[in-house]
């Protein structure tokens, strides 16, 4: 489904990326973990064409990102809260969102209806604008936004930070369901070790730009990292 040949990127002269090759198939909850400055929202600014690489390319559905802009009908993404329209309520937001996918309203309120546990009644109805949400249920609206019209290619950067405990777990959940029963290929970025080896089938882990690892989830994954990033 995404397949990052060579790939670099270097900004004044200095290379902050360089990845030989990484493949994620069709349908793989694939997760990215690194330390602050590794290289992680880096990588997924070239994945949704945000920056232009140095050298490479990437390609999702066979399509080169920098080159076409027909992979962005089958991807979604939440970033960060500037995906966000801030002075529209999150209603108003998702029927945003599923006019650009070609989703109707009454399409948006059914699909909305699912997520009533993980909105926790605290999104919808109450008439507040995006921008005086708290951090966390703002990155519940970008979230949920991202999954509006069955996108193949979803990239979420730290989607369990600013959440509750109890919103993490029903997110797990969301997240497994996708790949599992839509064959989602979702691409996750956490500083969260044990959220992302419960929710990921596959972890790379970046160091300063590089990949020094490319792990198969197991039970002992998550071991398998802590010991790695104690070092």
């Amino acid at each position: 489904m995404i397949t990052i040949n060579n790939i670099s990127k270097s900004y004044n002269g200095v290379e902050v990326l360089k990845i030989e090759n990484i493949d994620i198939p069709k349908g793989q909850n694939f997760g990215l973990v690194g330390n602050n400055g590794a290289g992680k929202t880096t990588l997924f600014s070239l994945l949704l064409d945000l920056i232009k690489p140095t050298t490479g390319n990437i390609s999702s559905g066979g399509i080169v990102v920098s080159e076409s802009e027909e992979w962005k009908p089958f991807t979604a993404a939440f970033i960060d809260e500037s995906f966000l329209i801030g002075y529209l309520t999150p209603e108003e937001y998702f029927y945003f969102v599923g006019d650009l996918r070609g989703v109707s309203k009454a399409e948006v309120d059914s699909f909305l209806a699912d997520f009533e546990d993980f909105f926790h009644d605290e999104i919808l109805n109450k008439k507040k604008y995006l921008r005086d949400l708290s951090k966390g249920n703002q990155k519940k609206v970008g979230i949920v936004a991202a999954l509006i019209g069955n996108p193949e290619v979803v990239i979420l950067d730290e989607p369990f930070a600013n959440l509750d405990p109890t919103t993490q777990i029903r997110l797990k959940a969301i997240l497994k369901d996708i790949t599992e029963q839509k064959q989602t290929t979702v691409l996750i970025s956490s500083h969260d070790l044990m959220h992302v080896t419960d929710v990921c089938k596959r972890i790379v882990v970046l160091e300063k730009g590089n990949v020094v690892k490319d792990i198969n989830t197991t039970p002992e994954t998550l071991k398998e990292l802590e010991e790695y990033f104690s070092k």
